[in-house]
């Protein structure tokens, strides 16, 4: 599979990584939009949320306890997770992964999404 994102978790890329376990790596954003970007993967590959099944839907749950465990690890208070699903959403890497933001106020509208139309 020729996958960025299981190269990343297999060592084969580098990265910097701020948390992993059996199931979970996250990792810093090498295109951060925040103070805090960091990126976290399930380790199975799951091409996207539009293929979340009962099966995987698990994993999904883990990605969301380790980015509480993160939280607390790093002292972030508050955070925004955002998961872009497809091309038209932005999805570039196609394994299903959520970017945790944090360090800056947010907003909300679409001067917070990077356009001001």
């Amino acid at each position: 599979m020729d996958c960025l994102f299981c190269k990343i978790i297999d060592g084969d890329i580098p990265s910097t990584k701020v948390y992993e376990d059996e199931i979970v790596f996250a990792f810093k954003d090498i295109a951060p939009i925040a103070p805090v970007h960091y990126l976290i993967i399930p380790k199975a590959h799951i091409s996207g949320a539009d293929q979340v099944t009962e099966e995987n839907s698990g994993l999904i749950a883990k990605v969301f306890e380790a980015a509480a465990k993160i939280a607390k690890n790093e002292g972030i208070e508050s955070f925004r997770i955002i998961n872009n699903c497809g091309d038209d959403a932005g999805q570039t890497v196609k394994h299903i992964h959520f970017h945790m933001l944090a360090g800056v106020k947010m907003g909300w509208g679409p001067e917070s999404l990077g356009k001001t139309e």
